[in-house]
């Protein structure tokens, strides 16, 4: 599919715009700074572009003083005392330095341990943790995602997990892959689940037109709220720049 990109100052913003095959206009906003994107038919000129921008500046407004507002996780050190999230939950860090490198459990539901060798740097400890959050992810996405292939009628598609930094899922539809973020293990489960719903129904609808929306209102009814949710979860301290 040919795109064609290009950058518009609208009303102090800068406004990413992509040009595609599609019938329509749509625009959003990004975290964790609200960038804000078009994707344009092919034939649409830039003054088009930009009058549908500033009919939405009050919108886009919001949506960034949205994410503006929304709480942000602290640099990660991997040192006790520290909170890390896992499946939507808040936890305190006890780091243990000893024989047990390389492992992480969940002792209670206020504590992670996180084992590793004497005088292991911070490189090798965030390592380890993010690691176990990989197969932790790994674990509960396949069986979700061979349910949803099959709810779907589609063979399964290959899939994989990345940090991405403005994306919760991808699909590639003529490689028949999904990425989904690594990010995600942080959030409470059901999140997982829309992600992959929604990156599936991308095999049926490449953008997100009335069709797309019309799917995933019959896949997943309660996929806005869920949507939201996510939506409204702590970013984490890395500078993302979906």
């Amino acid at each position: 599919m040919s795109t064609d990109a290009a950058q518009l100052s609208v009303g102090g913003f800068e406004v990413e715009v992509v040009r595609k095959p599609i019938k329509n206009l749509h625009l959003g906003v990004y975290p964790p700074h609200g960038r804000v994107r078009v994707a344009a038919p092919l034939e649409m000129g830039d003054e088009a572009v930009r009058l549908a921008v500033v009919t939405r500046l009050a919108w886009i407004k919001r949506q960034q003083a949205k994410f503006a507002a929304q709480p942000r996780q602290s640099e990660r050190r991997y040192v006790s005392g520290e909170t890390h999230f896992f499946l939507g939950q808040r936890y305190r860090l006890n780091l243990i330095e000893g024989a047990r490198a390389g492992q992480v459990r969940v002792r209670n539901s206020k504590t992670i341990d996180l084992h590793v060798r004497n005088d292991s740097d911070l490189a090798i400890r965030e390592r380890v943790f993010l690691d176990w959050y990989r197969r932790e992810l790994r674990a509960r996405a396949r069986p979700l995602m061979e349910r949803w292939a099959a709810e779907y009628g589609i063979a399964m598609p290959n899939w994989g997990i990345k940090r991405m930094k403005t994306k919760w899922g991808t699909c590639n539809i003529e490689a028949r892959r999904v990425w989904l973020n690594l990010e995600l293990i942080k959030k409470p489960p059901q999140c997982l689940e829309y992600v992959i719903v929604h990156e599936l129904a991308h095999f049926f609808e490449r953008n997100h037109t009335e069709q797309f929306v019309a799917l995933l209102d019959r896949m997943l009814p309660h996929w806005r709220i869920v949507r939201d949710e996510l939506n409204a979860e702590p970013l984490a301290h890395d500078d993302w720049s979906t």
